[in-house]
């Protein structure tokens, strides 16, 4: 082989590699999104009808895609349903003949709902690069003869299983970061007290009950510790325990002020949580080494709250503004701050969801609570329960 044709087919090779791998450009925040067209799905069957409506909602939802006809990209294929199952023959091509995805997803009918949650995940990463949300779950509150249990949901809030039966008020559930466990506050015995529940098994071990208040029960990046508000020693401070020696370093002493909400960095080396220290409700970042001093965070405002620190680096919180609570979204670094929300009502306790361009938030409407997918870079809130009463969502890691 000459060296001029073995140059000519490694170009060729690189070139077909290029192709094989191509994504349609998105721009972030540009408001630009990627037409695809379901127009060539077919589906035969309720099942089949459920994974239709499930992926067009998730590509919608997704925030980098607008489902239309035509559009720049089509799905085509059959979603049929045969011996308890239900089976998507999957093609992608784009208007150039690019191929994104050729694949056959199988499902057990019931669970209908994780297959288009997969089907679109694989649509939205493969075309144009991207994380979604939609293989994610959402532990959250919901009030069940008239206390708060612990309920999980599949990321768009069809499937909803209930975790707790304690007839007693849970409080700000938190995952481990293998989302084995979710950790919360709960009054069952008596006292507030800090609780972990294995998912698989439903085995609850007592994670933090020293005498008076337990609370926050923020389980660190690498599950080694949980960052705490604990009034053991006198005024509510915060605190962090190695999760397996229960030895807790205490890490604010203020008096004449409470702690309370603390989240983890995603390094794990900060903690951010809130603190009226200052005569107001405000967030505070501080090292989880000892004796590190506090920086304050946020000076707009007197009632803010409930902070999630997410993966992108940013922080979402509650701000009460113009008597409402409105999530904002604050770059801990340059002190850059934004209102994500629209103020047609209130919303509470975000929770960043892991591909860290969309939030989980309570919104109150008559005191009347549901939990909203919020879009951070902008778009209208969507409702993900519909009924009910639903609290203090978390995304899983």
């Amino acid at each position: 082989m000459s060296r001029q044709t073995a140059w000519t087919m490694a170009l060729a090779w690189m070139l077909a590699a290029a192709a094989a791998t191509a994504q349609v450009v998105v721009s972030k925040g540009t408001g630009a999104a990627v037409g695809i067209d379901l127009a060539g799905v077919t589906a035969s069957g309720p099942a089949a009808q459920t994974v239709r409506r499930t992926l067009e909602n998730n590509l919608n939802r997704s925030g980098w895609m607008t489902v239309k006809t035509p559009g720049h990209v089509q799905v085509r294929g059959g979603i049929t349903e045969s011996g308890g199952d239900v089976t998507f023959a999957c093609t992608v091509v784009d208007a150039a003949g690019q191929v994104y995805l050729n694949a056959t997803y199988r499902q057990a009918a019931p669970h209908a709902v994780q297959l288009a949650h997969q089907v679109a995940n694989d649509i939205v990463v493969k075309v144009t690069g991207k994380p979604t949300f939609f293989l994610a779950r959402l532990a959250m509150l919901g009030v069940r003869n008239g206390a708060k249990e612990l309920f999980v949901s599949d990321s768009s809030g069809q499937v909803i299983h209930q975790i707790t039966r304690d007839r007693s008020a849970a409080v700000k559930p938190r995952w481990s970061p293998d989302n084995r466990f979710i950790a919360y506050a709960s009054w069952v015995n008596r006292w507030s007290d800090i609780y972990t529940i294995e998912l698989a098994t439903g085995t609850r071990r007592r994670a933090a009950a020293f005498p008076g208040l337990n609370s926050g029960g923020a389980i660190s990046p690498d599950g080694r510790s949980m960052a705490l508000v604990l009034s053991k020693d006198g005024n509510p401070d915060l605190y962090v325990m190695d999760i397996a020696s229960k030895r807790t370093t205490r890490l604010t002493n203020t008096p004449r002020a409470t702690e309370g909400s603390p989240a983890w960095s995603p390094d794990g080396s900060r903690i951010v949580y809130v603190s009226d220290t200052s005569g107001s409700q405000q967030l505070y970042i501080l090292s989880r080494t000892p004796g590190s001093t506090p920086r304050r965070l946020t000076h707009r405002g007197t009632q803010n709250g409930e902070p999630d620190w997410g993966a992108n680096g940013l922080i979402a919180y509650q701000s009460l503004i113009g008597g409402k609570f409105q999530i904002a979204v604050i770059d801990p670094a340059s002190g850059q701050e934004r209102v994500i929300t629209p103020f047609d009502a209130a919303y509470e306790s975000p929770s960043w969801a892991p591909d860290g361009r969309h939030l989980a938030a309570a919104r109150a409407v008559n005191y009347s609570y549901s939990i909203y997918l919020l879009d951070s870079e902008g778009g209208a809130p969507v409702a993900l329960t519909t009924s009910g009463e639903w609290s203090a969502p978390a995304w899983s890691r």
